[in-house]
């Protein structure tokens, strides 16, 4: 079956079973984003641990701007 069969099909359902059915896709859709950063993130944690990166306190100590602000002119 190919993409025009498949949304000619969709186009031929009942109201009801067409929004259950894009209801089901936006929560795999949802699912799915949440496997994404999770994946990201194990992939960054094997990058830092098989290069032998080690993260300080020193190393974000000066990240942070103390500054107040910037000055608005009234």
């Amino acid at each position: 079956m190919n993409l025009q069969e498949i949304i000619n099909s969709i186009n031929n359902l009942p109201t009801a079973e067409r929004d259950y059915l894009f209801e089901f896709l936006r929560q795999k859709k949802e699912e799915s984003r949440g496997d994404n950063f999770w994946q990201g993130l194990q992939k960054f944690r094997n990058v830092i641990q098989s290069e032998g990166i080690i993260f300080t306190d020193e190393d974000f100590a000066d990240l942070r701007d103390k500054s107040v602000g910037r000055e608005i002119d009234l």
